[in-house]
């Protein structure tokens, strides 16, 4: 993924720092901890950028969560109605199974992406 850095797709996917793409701004890698999934760095060690821009600021994320979701139970709707065959009641649980298990997955992507509507990447940024 390496050959993406630089874009703000690198960062999103990554979790790295929006504007040096040297450090992620997660205290934990894993999600999946789920006690630690909201867990963030206060500041990049490489470049010194503050993550939470103001009070509250990641709230705006629910807003990205509520269409990744979305996106997650159209593509979780289409691979069991139409790849699989099920019926309507089976894609029902198939995209509710969907949403459970990637719930922390979205959570991170939809910050991710929140952020990087704020905050660009500057090529040295940090560098002494």
């Amino acid at each position: 993924m390496i050959f993406l850095k630089g874009s703000k797709l690198y960062s999103i996917l990554t979790g790295t720092c929006p504007v040096c793409h040297e450090e992620s701004m997660y205290k934990e890698s894993n999600p999946y901890k789920l006690n630690r999934v909201f867990d963030m760095h206060e500041r990049c060690s490489h470049c010194g950028t503050k993550y939470k821009i103001e009070p509250s600021f990641f709230f705006g994320a629910m807003y990205v969560s509520y269409g990744v979701g979305i996106a997650f139970a159209v593509a979780a709707f289409v691979i069991a109605y139409f790849f699989l065959g099920g019926g309507l009641m089976t894609s029902f649980w198939v995209i509710i199974g969907t949403l459970v298990v990637f719930m922390p997955l979205i959570i991170r992507l939809s910050r991710n992406i929140w952020i990087n509507l704020f905050l660009h990447y500057k090529p040295g940024a940090g560098k002494n």
